[in-house]
């Protein structure tokens, strides 16, 4: 009977870690430069999605940050001179090339 739980279990896992949402992470990424900080992969946990932010200054990407995001919402707003663009998503490292 042990052996056969253990399947079980195994199998659920398995279930749960297909059906988990993988997102892309990097810290500081520039438009001229590969991740210079944090590059990896999160998976998202309950209310989470992947969520991109890219900062603009006069219309050139200056830097981008990739994470999983709790309550993400997608919005845009001016700041200091620069564009702050935060967008969301819910499929597998859908945040890289957003």
């Amino acid at each position: 009977m042990n052996r056969h739980f253990l399947l079980l279990v195994s199998l659920f896992c398995l279930i749960v870690e297909a059906t988990t949402l993988k997102c892309t992470t990097c810290h500081l990424r520039t438009q001229s430069d590969h991740c210079r900080r944090g590059f990896g992969v999160c998976l998202a946990q309950k209310h989470e999605t992947c969520m991109s932010l890219r900062i603009y200054s006069n219309g050139s990407l200056q830097t981008s940050y990739m994470v999983c995001q709790r309550f993400c919402k997608n919005l845009a707003y001016n700041f200091n001179n620069r564009t702050y663009i935060h967008k969301c998503c819910n499929y597998d490292f859908c945040n890289f090339r957003l």
